[in-house]
């Protein structure tokens, strides 16, 4: 069977945690303070604060910018619950904005109209590792948080995601671009809001009370992303050979393959397939031992009950995940691209991210 997903580890992974696990330092320490460090000057911002996910970080965030009761956050609907979660921690208001058909990302048009006095953030996801547009969406003037869950290593007109809004989030879940287990880091080149942050993560010890969080990241989890940092440029250069197969495959069919918008690096966290008969296609694609998944479980405006999304209701009737990570082998990624084919030859859709 090939997995849709899984994390690509080496000897030097396995060692950087036995080495933690040696040293009897297994809580934060200085292998967190040292992965906070490497992933900022990665980016290129000036903070790093490790923290236990990438839902931690998101909620830490909103409470960062003073987010609370009455206040409106700006989220696509097209993506994971994470960020429903985090909005609704803090006791504020999801306003949930439509995606851009062509890209997955948010619909700045759309989050125009959305945008109120009462609007404090917006939570901008890098949706497959393609860039939003990002640029765009901070000159509106309202604090953008990044969400680089998906796009660790992608740069936008020459910039890494991350470096663009007030601050930005990342996840480190077992199958991301980094894999530490579980983890996640807020980056900003704000000193008051990583203060903040850092105090409400670091609870214990305090003179004074206030509501703080137990979020911290491990030490062997930190060993592990270090070690993976280092190996990010390769994982995203294997991504993109993976995703050339695929491609070249598709154009043999005549398989619309849709170009990636000027300025923008995709590095393929999610290969994206839009069919006619996504259902179909996963079942056809288990039969040969190939594990594809709908990229979005369940679209946020439809758990809020809410209608009038008609891109995100696009992506959630048509949108398939095929494997794709560093260490899928080429006879796999072979495999995969045969199947597609066998499959699509009559079929009208398009490849949009």
């Amino acid at each position: 069977m090939i997995t849709h997903s899984k994390p690509t580890l080496d000897i030097d992974d396995y060692r950087s945690v036995m080495d933690v696990l040696e040293s009897g330092r297994l809580v934060q320490g200085e292998q967190v303070a040292g992965f906070e460090d490497a992933l900022s000057s990665f980016i290129g911002v000036k903070s790093g604060v490790a923290v236990s996910s990438g839902t931690a970080a998101l909620h830490l965030s909103l409470l960062a910018l003073g987010a609370g009761k009455g206040d409106e956050i700006i989220i696509p609907s097209y993506v994971c619950s994470a960020l429903l979660n985090a909005v609704m921690y803090v006791n504020a208001v999801p306003v949930v904005v439509d995606i851009d058909r062509s890209t997955f990302n948010i619909d700045v048009d759309d989050l125009k109209k959305r945008i109120t006095k009462r609007t404090k953030a917006i939570i901008v996801p890098h949706m497959f590792g393609l860039p939003a547009d990002i640029d765009e969406i901070v000159s509106l003037g309202i604090p953008v948080i990044e969400d680089c869950a998906q796009s660790a290593g992608a740069k936008y007109r020459g910039r890494y995601t991350g470096s663009f809004g007030v601050c930005s989030i990342f996840s480190f879940y077992a199958t991301k671009m980094l894999a530490t287990g579980e983890g996640g880091m807020i980056l900003s080149d704000d000193d008051r809001l990583a203060g903040i942050v850092r105090d409400l993560r670091d609870y214990d010890e305090k003179d004074g009370y206030s509501v703080r969080y137990n979020y911290k990241l491990t030490d062997m989890q930190a060993a592990l992303g270090i070690s993976q940092l280092k190996k990010l440029p390769s994982f995203i250069e294997r991504r993109k050979k993976i995703a050339g197969l695929y491609d070249g495959s598709l154009r043999d069919i005549s398989f619309p393959v849709a170009a990636i918008p000027e300025g923008r690096e995709h590095i393929y966290y999610r290969y994206v397939l839009s069919l006619k008969d996504s259902s179909g296609f996963m079942k056809e694609m288990l039969n040969l031992e190939i594990g594809c998944r709908r990229p979005v479980f369940k679209p946020l405006h439809e758990y809020l009950g809410l209608s009038g999304y008609p891109g995100t209701e696009e992506a959630m009737a048509r949108t398939v995940s095929i494997p794709l990570y560093p260490s899928l082998k080429d006879e796999e990624a072979r495999k995969i691209a045969g199947g597609i084919v066998d499959r699509l030859k009559d079929e009208s859709g398009e490849r949009r991210a």
